[in-house]
């Protein structure tokens, strides 16, 4: 590791611990900054509902901490949007943001969208499929924010379990972000979940970045965050355990292939040869070629929106 990667680890990773709850609500009232959460889900009714209810009993009730709790329903077949809203968020469908620009699938999309329907100085995102969630994963990220100026962006980091075994969870992290980072970002290398889904920044960054619009979205941002803040303003924080539900085989493969696409740009600005992968599924006959395309659209940052602009000057 890169000496600087090395004293930037030792100086700008932290745990949940070190910053508890009356700490950060004090810092916050003399910052005057406010705080907004937002959950990008997609069928996910089993998962979102405990996770509003945790995050407003414990961080809006208990302690006043964040201001504005927001699920973005990317086109839900299930109960995701009533459950979310049953148990205290605000409800916003990614079709009713922007209408005048057609919503094109994927995660990155959806947190695009959220910045013009949330207000807060600073937006948190949290996945929705988290299990034995804890509000540990927002004070964590939000902490740095609220106590350290020079800090813009804030990775979670965790043990990532699979079924079982611990530590075998973020497949593609260590077959795919990682080796990417090392080789290419290595000032990066000291991130501990690169594509972690958990993560916050100041909306001043957040609103300058491009978003890739699908599974590229978090390395995308880690990488330009790093270009645009500089080393010194990235912080990860411990907040011990993630479980959630894992993707199979081949949707790991598409999730690799779009982040692959997404460190290409970054590295040429160029374009794919060809933006697509072929995955092998065995068929009666045999195996079976289906082919995928990759995302190969960015959204542009947000302060070059004419109605972010607006809403910003109202």
């Amino acid at each position: 590791m890169l000496e600087e990667a090395e004293r930037w680890l030792s100086r700008r990773s932290w745990s949940v611990a070190d910053r508890p709850l009356d700490r950060l609500a004090a810092a916050k009232r003399a910052s005057g900054a406010s705080v907004s959460v937002v959950l990008p889900a997609l069928d996910e009714q089993e998962t979102v509902g405990a996770i509003v209810a945790e995050i407003r009993r414990e961080l809006v009730e208990k302690v006043s901490l964040v201001d504005e709790l927001v699920v973005i329903d990317s086109g839900s077949s299930d109960r995701t949007a009533e459950v979310a809203r049953e148990a205290g968020a605000k409800v916003v469908h990614r079709d009713e943001i922007l209408p005048r620009i057609a919503p094109l699938p994927g995660k990155g999309e959806v947190l695009w969208r959220s910045l013009l329907v949330t207000s807060g100085d600073i937006v948190a995102f949290v996945d929705a499929d988290l299990r034995e969630f804890s509000a540990d994963f927002v004070s964590g990220i939000v902490g740095p924010l609220l106590t350290d100026p020079d800090v813009a962006f804030v990775k979670a980091m965790y043990d990532r379990p699979l079924g079982e075994a611990t530590g075998q969870g973020g497949r593609v992290t260590e077959l795919m972000a990682r080796p990417l980072l090392n080789m290419h970002w290595p000032l990066l290398a000291g991130f501990v979940q690169p594509l972690g889904g958990e993560y916050a920044a100041r909306r001043s960054l957040l609103e300058r970045l491009p978003f890739p619009v699908g599974y590229g979205v978090e390395l995308g941002l880690l990488v330009d965050a790093l270009h645009t803040a500089g080393l010194d303003a990235l912080a990860q924080v411990d907040v011990g355990v993630r479980k959630h539900r894992h993707q199979d085989g081949q949707a790991l493969g598409r999730m690799a292939a779009a982040i692959y696409r997404t460190a290409q740009v970054r590295l040429a600005r160029g374009h794919l040869v060809r933006p697509e992968l072929t995955q092998f599924e065995r068929g009666e006959r045999g195996f079976v070629p289906r082919t995928y395309a990759v995302d190969t659209e960015e959204r542009p940052p947000m302060t070059g929106i004419a109605e972010y602009a607006h809403r910003r000057v109202a």
